[in-house]
């Protein structure tokens, strides 16, 4: 009779951990689709909010023909939306610091980054020299107007991009592809050529 009973609680015990068993994996089972089903939709709303943030900067980019300047590799990109037309070596600002040796006044030579436009074109432009160029060549600041102009230095052409930053020509070919400017983007003559004739004022120039 003992044994009967001995053998019977096994039996229940053993059924007893089946069903435990059983159960644990039903809820385990759960558990995976319940975890599957969450990261479905995680992966749902990072996959719909990608595609916003790509709307969004759609809507930023400028429409139709624009400029990029890029200072660190030099290059000069033009583009029409994602698509680039045009790849142009150029030179962008060396970073150099001069101090005016009267202690006032200090200027960087840095090409300016941000969203810029092309303000106004020029053949033939002159340049006017601004203090430090005189201060530079260890020269005396002239106080007649005259004394500033310039003549050959900037190419055939030029873009102005607002307070005295131009995309001009060079005298300097062989540093083309360096940053060697005082912060104007300097362009050999046959990409300039083609630039005027191609870039219209108004158009964008995004700088980096």
């Amino acid at each position: 009779m003992k044994k009967k009973i001995v053998i019977v609680t096994i039996l229940v015990i053993f059924g007893v951990f089946l069903a435990l068993e059983a159960c644990g994996i039903y809820l385990s089972g759960r558990g995976n689709v319940s975890h599957k089903t969450e990261s479905i939709k995680s992966l749902q709303y990072l996959n719909s909010r990608n595609a916003n943030l790509k709307k969004r900067i759609s809507n930023l980019s400028p429409k139709g023909t624009y400029l990029v300047i890029d200072t660190a590799k030099n290059r000069l990109y033009v583009k029409k939306g994602e698509q680039t037309l045009k790849e142009v070596v150029v030179s962008t600002g060396s970073g150099s610091i001069l101090n005016d040796p009267a202690g006032n006044r200090q200027w960087i030579f840095d090409t300016p980054r941000g969203e810029l436009s092309i303000q106004s074109k020029t053949t033939n432009p002159v340049w006017t020299k601004p203090d430090w160029a005189f201060i530079e060549e260890g020269e005396e600041v002239p106080k007649s107007y005259k004394d500033r102009m310039e003549e050959g230095v900037l190419g055939d052409y030029a873009f102005h991009l607002g307070d005295g930053y131009m995309i001009h020509g060079t005298l300097y070919t062989r540093l083309l592809g360096r940053n060697v400017t005082h912060g104007c983007v300097r362009v050999g003559d046959a990409d300039l050529k083609e630039l005027y004739n191609t870039i219209s004022i108004g158009t964008k120039v995004i700088i980096f």
